[in-house]
């Protein structure tokens, strides 16, 4: 059964940072990555990383969001700094199957206050 359990987010002052982790079991994942949204807004691309190591970033959060995996422990991690106000969301994390199933978290929520 595959499962991706995020953690890591919280309330946090603009200008401080959080780091998120995403844990994925149950399968071998391509492709991860990371996505939110925000009250009223539709769901969009954060960061994502694929099996071989390279990166995309949505250019609202490049230069301040670090995006990291570790394949032999099946994790996922978004380093989030300078955080702003307009960075708050549910945060999920999607992977894909080598098969190209996708599969999605349950979310974490990320408060930014200014």
């Amino acid at each position: 059964q595959v499962r991706l359990v995020e953690s890591g987010g919280g309330l946090v002052q603009a200008g401080g940072s959080l780091r998120l982790s995403c844990a994925a079991s149950g399968s071998i994942f391509s492709t991860m990555g990371w996505y939110r949204q925000a009250p009223g807004k539709q769901r969009e691309l954060v960061a994502q990383i694929t099996g071989g190591g390279s990166t995309n970033y949505a250019d609202s959060v490049k230069g301040r969001f670090t995006i990291s995996r570790d394949k032999a422990k099946n994790t996922m991690n978004l380093q989030m700094n300078s955080l702003k106000p307009e960075d708050t969301a549910v945060y999920y994390c999607k992977a894909w199957t080598n098969y190209g199933a996708p599969y999605w978290g349950q979310g974490t929520q990320v408060t930014v206050s200014s």
